[in-house]
């Protein structure tokens, strides 16, 4: 009499508990035309900031605001951020390469796209080519009128801008 085996079985109990990966949100059709500041300056971008608003699929951001600090280490720009994105929380840490104009590699993370920064460097709008996330950091609270130009830029660069939420 052949023996049934419970591996198979158990194998397919166990796949059942596995919790999927969360679907991607995409805040802009991936392949649109997006542009990133020429003119950005990353000398300028030292410092302490805080996250004034962030792309999320939900009613509100879903996480609490976070922030970033750039230093200059030895080998010249890095990054600790701390990040509410579409209602995750997200660290990154490590040195920043810049890879084009307004355009840097940050650890762990896709490309960040400076789309647009204000001229006295107190408000970033950042994006990224796929469209998997967008935010807005600020050196301190941020103006309406900063937070009402990011949202005009991003809209330019193919987002959803009422997807947009301020913290």
């Amino acid at each position: 009499m052949p023996r049934l085996s419970l591996a198979p079985a158990l194998v397919l109990l166990l796949a059942a508990c596995v919790k999927s990966a969360p679907e991607r949100a995409a805040f802009r059709p991936e392949g649109a035309p997006i542009w990133s500041s020429a003119a950005f300056d990353p000398a300028r971008i030292e410092g302490r900031w805080q996250q004034a608003a962030a792309f999320s699929a939900g009613e509100t951001p879903g996480c609490k605001p976070g922030g970033a600090e750039v230093r200059r280490g030895p080998a010249g720009l890095e990054i600790a951020a701390r990040l509410c994105l579409n209602g995750r929380e997200v660290r990154a840490a490590g040195p920043l390469k810049m890879t084009g104009p307004g355009r840097m590699a940050v650890p762990g993370m896709a490309d960040w796209w400076v789309i647009w920064v204000d001229s006295g460097y107190r408000t970033l709008a950042v994006g990224t080519p796929d469209g998997s996330f967008g935010f807005v950091l600020d050196r301190g609270r941020i103006g309406a009128d900063r937070l009402a130009a990011a949202r005009d830029v991003f809209d330019f660069n193919g987002y959803s801008g009422a997807r947009l939420k301020g913290f």
